[in-house]
């Protein structure tokens, strides 16, 4: 009697985990069906390109008080007041991968769902110091992003004027090092930015970067 009661338990205990497995795989490949997107953005479960939920208005790059002859020339305007955190005050264009989206003013992940992200620790077009955005690395966002080539025009529309960018490098980088990505003000850098590799899911580490001037 009691090896049939064990018996019993053990056919139980290897029913459940058979259930579990069979489980596990029906949500995986639910999952995958889904789509990455859809499937990320319903579990919250996003590729994280910054953690820094802090609306900190303080930290704002300055305010474009001077600028030269040939500046005003090539720009049709002057940044006279900064934006709002979290405003949409321009849009990013990369016309080689089909890419056209709105700038966010802040890094939340709130508004990488929106669009593409500017660093608030960064400088603005034009300011002539390390202009750094970034975005999501799929569906309409920067999946693409590692296709773009040396040479390529980005093109940023602001709300106080255009500027144009010629691409010239492109590296994957860990997320922790920021010397790849410097905040600077000698000259004018834009440096975009998505998790690497393109079809991670979850939480990544490195980070695939476009440079341009």
């Amino acid at each position: 009697m009691q090896n049939k009661r064990i018996k019993n338990g053990l056919k139980a205990t290897i029913f459940s985990l058979i259930v579990a497995f069979l489980i596990i795989i029906f949500i995986c490949i639910v999952s995958i069906k889904l789509g990455k997107e859809k499937f990320l953005l319903a579990t919250d479960l996003i590729d994280v390109i910054t953690i820094d939920e802090v609306k900190d208005e303080e930290k704002i790059a300055p305010v474009l008080q001077q600028i030269s002859q040939e500046e005003q020339e090539n720009n049709s305007a002057i940044l006279t007041n900064c934006p709002s955190y979290g405003e949409n005050y321009a849009s990013l264009k990369i016309e080689s991968i089909g890419v056209e989206l709105p700038i966010y003013y802040g890094k939340t992940l709130d508004l990488l769902k929106r669009g593409i992200g500017h660093d608030n620790d960064s400088y603005f077009p034009g300011e002539g110091g390390s202009v750094i955005l970034m975005g999501h690395n799929f569906g309409r966002f920067l999946a693409n992003l590692p296709k773009v080539k040396v040479g390529d025009q980005i093109e940023v529309t602001t709300n106080y004027g255009e500027f144009h960018y010629t691409v010239y490098d492109a590296q994957v980088v860990n997320e922790n090092d920021v010397g790849k990505v410097p905040i600077q003000e000698e000259e004018e850098r834009l440096m975009i930015y998505t998790c690497w590799p393109i079809n991670n899911i979850g939480y990544a580490t490195e980070r695939y970067v476009v440079y341009a001037k």
